[in-house]
């Protein structure tokens, strides 16, 4: 698991909003610290040196606390690198 950010806060629209270290790519798997699939980055917004990520939840009554961290598999990016390259 690679660390991506820590939890902000949860937003009107139901999305948990995360400050991130790095612009991680859109649509992957997000987890929390006990490695539990929690969403999916649903867009990355803000300062390129550290923006922010909107995560569209999976799983219903999902309990944060503000500091808690966010992770994405390291394997991830590579996955979607190569779904793009069969695209073309």
């Amino acid at each position: 698991m690679k660390f991506i950010g820590n939890i902000v806060h949860l937003a009107n629209s139901g999305k948990l909003i995360g400050r991130s270290s790095q612009s991680p790519p859109i649509g992957v798997a997000v987890y929390n610290k006990k490695k539990n699939k929690i969403g999916k980055i649903y867009n990355v917004f803000g300062s390129t040196r550290n923006p922010y990520v909107s995560i569209v939840l999976k799983v219903k009554n999902f309990k944060y606390n503000v500091n808690d961290e966010l992770y994405i598999s390291k394997s991830s990016k590579d996955k979607r690198r190569k779904k793009l390259r069969k695209k073309k």
